[in-house]
């Protein structure tokens, strides 16, 4: 990847409120379009949803197992289905990907690099398996749950979507669904594994991995 730091600065935005999911689907498909025309930034927007399911373009029908416990959206974004709610710190990211090499998969990889970097700072050690899109974590004996998911949409190389990591989400409301696909591994938190947190320090930790990985700096916005 190119050194990116000579770039313009990275709007950073954290929403306290929960967001409703067709209005960050909404904002993003129009910020997408203004930072294809170079009239607005790129920006990472921190946010939580209430509870609900989105499908990915790849999703199975057969894995939404409760489709009337909490709504279900059609994403548009890459991956199956997955679940969005309080306590998850869920990040959509809006980059100029012209900006960093032209390449999903290594987009992706950074991704996954940002979450692997944030959780470390928890004590906790996030890993990739192959052939499966995500953070993982070893919970002993051949056990492993996933803590952080990733699915992406790309548009004329502008990112949208982004990441979700699992702070302190209602575990139980992921069994409506067979998360991502993957019926034979179970689903984690950092308040599963015994890290007590706030939303505000994973924040904080998720920029300045961001950072790093990216090599771009930050403002903040409103």
């Amino acid at each position: 990847m190119p050194e990116n730091k000579d770039l313009p600065a990275v709007e950073w935005r954290v929403s306290d409120a929960l967001v409703a999911y067709e209005d960050a689907r909404t904002f993003m498909e129009t910020r997408v379009g203004e930072i294809r025309a170079e009239t607005a930034s790129e920006i990472v927007w921190l946010l939580q949803h209430p509870p609900l399911y989105t499908a990915g373009t790849s999703a199975n029908p057969g894995d939404l197992l409760d489709g009337e416990r909490f709504p279900v959206f059609e994403a548009g974004r890459g991956g199956q289905y997955t679940y969005h709610g309080p306590g998850q710190r869920v990040a959509y990211v809006m980059l100029d990907l012209k900006r960093h090499g032209s390449d999903v998969r290594a987009y992706v990889h950074m991704l996954e690099e940002v979450m692997i970097r944030a959780l470390a700072a928890f004590g906790v050690t996030g890993e990739r398996r192959e052939g499966r899109v995500g953070i993982w974590v070893q919970r002993g004996g051949g056990k492993e749950d996933k803590i952080g998911a990733i699915g992406v949409r790309v548009r004329k190389w502008v990112s949208f979507h982004g990441l979700a990591l699992n702070v302190a989400p209602d575990l139980s409301h992921f069994s409506g669904i067979v998360p991502c696909g993957i019926a034979e591994h179970g689903v984690t938190s950092l308040q599963d594994l015994g890290v007590e947190t706030s939303l505000d320090e994973v924040d904080r930790v998720l920029r300045q991995t961001f950072e790093a990985v990216f090599q771009r700096q930050t403002q903040d916005v409103e």
